[in-house]
């Protein structure tokens, strides 16, 4: 057995949600910048005629993080992180840490899910997650779009982040994005939660493997894989539009018609290769982290309880 061993108690709720926030959280750290190498290739191109150029700065996902760290330097890498951070924490808590009990509750407390049941609670949690999260996404994405090169910073810090958007775009410039994110999100949460869920399921039904770290890793790359090729379409929608000037695009369809309009159909799969090394590595590290983290608090928690 490799790591931790499963507990004979199963984890609670509270242990899922804090268990994955932080899972998630170790994940971002390892992977952002492969995120921040995505988000720049999905907005170039955008703006061909101010910057005609440099519509070729970027090639390739180590070709990016090259030229920026050439032109910017390593942190620009991490662009965002606090932001991303502080989404991870609050969106990863919920549309994971609760998917279980959604699940759960969609069945009626049966132990026997179908793809049905998990379907509504990948989405359920995945919406939930979008409300209570959007605005350190749009935060995060402003500052991984920001190229230090462009004459002066869009934003000082990531509290001035919050301010400005507030302030030059209103409250609601704050949750800029939200109809695509939710969408992205239910397609990703269903996409990643529910493929992780049968891949691992039908592994340990055909006794292919134990519940163990190779298992976990295995049903993580899976998901990994699948989600980037569901989500790609609409995050790159998500990143245009929630980076986009006020007034640029008048919804999230408009923007996504006049890439298609402009750039063509490939549009809507910029930044796949980043995306797939970023969700394929992110699910890895988050899963294995995430189940390792549970099986630790549930131990943990057993000892302190176990009588003397």
């Amino acid at each position: 057995m490799v790591g931790f061993k499963p507990t004979d108690v199963p984890p609670t709720a509270a242990v899922k949600f804090v268990g994955a926030g932080t899972a998630a959280c170790i994940a971002d750290l390892i992977t952002f910048p492969l995120d921040t190498a995505k988000v720049r290739l999905q907005i170039q191109g955008e703006k061909k005629v101010a910057v005609e150029a440099r519509a070729a700065q970027y090639r390739g996902v180590f070709g990016t993080m090259a030229t920026m760290v050439k032109n910017e330097g390593p942190r620009s890498l991490y662009n965002g992180l606090v932001a991303g951070l502080q989404r991870q924490m609050s969106f990863a808590s919920v549309r994971i840490g609760l998917y279980d009990s959604v699940k759960h509750f969609y069945t009626k407390g049966s132990e026997h899910a179908g793809i049905g049941s998990r379907l509504l609670a990948g989405c359920t949690t995945g919406a939930m997650a979008v409300a209570v999260a959007q605005p350190t996404d749009v935060v995060k994405v402003r500052f991984q779009a920001q190229a230090r090169t462009e004459g002066g910073r869009r934003y000082q810090g990531t509290l001035d982040a919050y301010k400005t958007i507030a302030r030059e775009e209103g409250f609601r410039g704050l949750w800029k994005g939200t109809s695509p994110n939710i969408t992205r999100n239910a397609l990703v949460n269903c996409a990643e939660l529910v493929t992780y869920d049968l891949i691992k399921d039908a592994l340990l039904k055909y006794n292919l493997m134990t519940d163990n770290l190779p298992c976990h890793f295995t049903s993580a790359f899976g998901a990994g894989f699948c989600t980037t090729v569901i989500a790609s379409p609409v995050d790159v929608v998500k990143t245009r539009y929630m980076n986009s000037a006020p007034g640029q695009y008048g919804s999230a369809v408009k923007c996504a018609l006049a890439m298609l309009r402009k750039e063509g159909p490939l549009a809507f799969y910029k930044g796949f290769t980043p995306s797939f090394l970023r969700l394929g590595s992110w699910n890895v590290v988050m899963f294995v982290t995430y189940e390792q983290l549970k099986r630790a608090m549930m131990a943990a928690r057993g000892s302190r309880e176990a009588p003397f």
